[in-house]
């Protein structure tokens, strides 16, 4: 790690020390015309009761407290016909003048989201994509006011590459690969940049794909299953709650390294202990600073946010492993 921990945590640590004083970056005329106007934003959320939504959603109602903004929470359930459905709702309401939105199929959804921005109602996205292409994070829905993103083919690229340092130069390489939801985004294409990735390695290959379902149990039935059928497994790839599954699936053995993504509080013990190889570093509580911070700006000027990717600038690509843990803080329980 090449970045001081105060450089790797700038974002998020600056961003609570001005939620924890009330300091929120707003102009002195903005906050006059926040007395005479409150704003009312909808939360668009994907899953409530997700441990990665979570921190996202208390960060985004933390901003708008400090600005007098009041939310109101959709709770989709991981149903992207239900959030369709609340975005209908959001704009026939005539209630609000924001939406922050966490899309679960973005590419399903950017009809109803052109509506809403045709309704005067100033949209974010954050944390999935909104749009066809999973190799960008720029905007891709025309009149979006901000979108704060990380984009999954790199993702799947970066794990492809760490499962190969993990195999060590094992020749065969055998490789079990956790889905989430096989064949839905991002899943889809973080498994599509793996795969183009991986074939570069000619003696690494993918013996087993089990689905975890961003669920610890759920995924320790499968790995466990998954190591009956080949219990000669050198390295298995998943998001922190595969990887947390399968930690509990192998126990003690260290012979099964686990290339994760998420960076989580879980993944610290795994790192330190060496069972887990690397985690690819995800920000959901800077996402949801950064989205209800553009989304009031938008609203309140008028202006359009642009995009952000909050993982972007993060030392050593945001890949993460035991040299480097000391300086990084999650923004997840796992």
């Amino acid at each position: 790690m090449v970045r001081s921990r105060m450089r790797w945590l700038s974002t998020t640590a600056v961003g609570a020390l001005c939620l924890s004083t009330g300091l929120v970056s707003l102009s002195t005329s903005a906050q006059a015309a926040a007395k005479k106007k409150v704003y009312h934003v909808a939360y668009m959320s994907y899953a409530v009761a997700n441990s990665y939504d979570a921190p996202m959603l208390a960060a985004a109602k933390a901003v708008a407290a400090a600005d007098g903004v009041q939310v109101t929470v959709f709770d989709a359930n991981n149903s992207p016909t239900t959030q369709v459905s609340q975005l209908q709702d959001v704009m026939s309401s005539g209630k609000y003048q924001g939406v922050v939105l966490q899309p679960i199929y973005g590419a399903a959804e950017i009809k109803t989201v052109r509506q809403v921005i045709a309704h005067h109602i100033k949209v974010v996205n954050i944390d999935q994509i909104l749009g066809l292409k999973y190799t960008t994070d720029k905007i891709q829905v025309p009149g979006l006011s901000g979108n704060v993103v990380f984009f999954p083919s790199k993702i799947g690229t970066q794990l492809a590459v760490l499962a190969n340092k993990a195999c060590a130069g094992a020749n065969p390489c055998n490789i079990g690969l956790v889905h989430n939801y096989k064949g839905y985004e991002p899943d889809a294409a973080v498994s599509a940049a793996f795969a183009t990735q991986l074939v570069k390695y000619p003696n690494d290959k993918v013996v087993d794909e089990v689905d975890g379902l961003y669920q610890v149990g759920a995924s320790t039935t499968q790995v466990q299953n998954m190591l009956q059928a080949n219990p000669g497994l050198n390295v298995i790839v998943g998001s922190d709650q595969n990887c947390e599954g399968a930690q509990i699936a192998l126990g003690t053995a260290k012979t099964t390294k686990l290339v994760c993504y998420g960076a989580s509080a879980a993944s610290v013990p795994g790192l330190k202990s060496g069972l887990w190889f690397a985690d690819v570093a995800q920000m959901p509580a800077t996402e949801g600073q950064l989205g209800m911070e553009m989304v009031i700006r938008a609203m309140r000027t008028g202006k359009p946010q642009g995009s952000k990717n909050p993982v972007a600038g993060l030392p050593n690509g945001g890949v993460i492993t035991a040299a480097n843990l000391r300086t990084f803080t999650p923004e997840w329980p796992g």
